[in-house]
């Protein structure tokens, strides 16, 4: 089993190119689509509270759903406990991919950042 859980949407191109490159390192994971099986609220803080991580790098700001909810003007009013459930609304505000594992969280891909999580 692996202790490696990684958030995607299919229909995104660096979701695709982070699967590839888990799957090249020979890294299992567990694949969960971010829409269909969205976060929660509790998951959410739990991850970013362990990534040590602002809230607000959890949210996909260059996502069509953002834009329309003009969030970059919105959240700044918003408590964390409105953003949090917020985010577990709708899995297309959630930042992808996003990896989570006992050495580390990292919401977006950046390989040499990835590397540090998975080895």
């Amino acid at each position: 089993m692996s202790d490696i859980l990684f958030l995607q949407y299919a229909k995104c191109s660096t979701c695709k190119k982070a699967a590839a490159w888990l799957q090249e390192q020979g890294i299992n994971f567990i694949d969960r689509a971010i829409v269909d099986d969205a976060p929660t609220a509790d998951e959410l803080s739990a991850w970013q509270q362990a990534s040590g991580l602002p809230l607000k790098k959890f949210f996909n700001t260059s996502g069509m759903k953002y834009r329309e909810l003009q969030l970059a003007k919105r959240l700044p009013e918003m408590s964390e406990k409105e953003q949090l459930e917020l985010l577990a609304s709708d899995g297309m505000l959630v930042k992808r991919p996003l990896l989570v594992s006992s050495k580390g969280i990292y919401p977006g891909f950046k390989a040499a950042e990835w590397e540090k999580i998975c080895n």
